[in-house]
């Protein structure tokens, strides 16, 4: 039978993630920093000082192994992280958690400056007349903030459900979502395991977009490698024909 939905990772999938998150890292943390020490009541211990970037990282990490049901969730992570921060510096609790809610919608504000590769659009209008579309990611860029989220139907934030790919539970809740079955859909992105093999062993046909240029390997039924997303009218054309 014919696809009938295809779904898309985001990130390094539909646009290049490296230049979005090396600038959003550093500079939101920045932000925070000059907001909190420039307060009128801030005292002499600088957190720029106590808690520099690296700090912050250190804390994220301990939040993934104290919590690990929620390490999928970066943006509990990340917030969660900078309460735990501005507690220890002192801060009041009702002060310090307005100051994490902010620091964090600065970094999701930088999160979600990504430039869809040219190809996406005219594709995704093309799709759109003929299939259901949906996002499955790991990450939380949520595309709902971009032009491009009018074109899905379906978006799943896997890391919130806390059930980050590759487990099944965030492709098999876009199947429902979409109406269709596993052998009628089509999962594109990036990632060898979170996105390929796992959407494979459901059933589902999967292209790899190998960007990092992993290189030629033994494909599994189902799978088609490319090396960018410009290539994927051609194979969602044939996968559509001999399906």
């Amino acid at each position: 039978m014919p696809l009938d939905a295809i779904t898309f990772d985001l990130d390094d999938t539909l646009w290049h993630n490296g230049p979005v998150m090396a600038h959003a890292e550093p500079t939101h943390y920045a932000w925070l920093l000059e907001q909190i020490d420039a307060r009128p009541e801030a005292d002499d211990r600088r957190l720029a000082e106590t808690f520099p970037l690296e700090a912050y990282q250190q804390v994220r990490q301990r939040l993934m192994q104290r919590f690990p049901l929620s390490r999928g969730d970066h943006s509990w992570i990340r917030e969660r992280a900078m309460l735990e921060l501005l507690r220890e510096h002192g801060l009041p609790e009702a002060e310090a958690q307005r100051w994490a809610a902010a620091g964090f919608e600065r970094f999701m504000q930088l999160r979600h400056a990504v430039e869809p590769f040219p190809e996406v659009v005219p594709m995704f209008e093309t799709w759109a007349r003929r299939y259901r579309l949906g996002v499955i990611t790991n990450g939380n860029v949520d595309v709902r903030r971009l032009a491009l989220g009018d074109y899905f139907d379906v978006i799943i934030l896997a890391g919130e459900m806390h059930a980050p790919k590759p487990d099944t539970r965030p492709f098999l809740t876009a199947m429902a979502r979409l109406g269709t079955q596993p052998h009628r859909a089509l999962h594109v992105g990036d990632h060898w395991q979170e996105d390929v093999l796992a959407a494979q062993r459901l059933g589902m046909h999967a292209v790899w977009i190998d960007a990092k240029q992993e290189g030629e390997r033994e494909l599994p039924p189902r799978v088609t490698r490319i090396t960018h997303v410009r290539e994927l009218p051609a194979v969602v054309e044939r996968i559509d024909r001999e399906a």
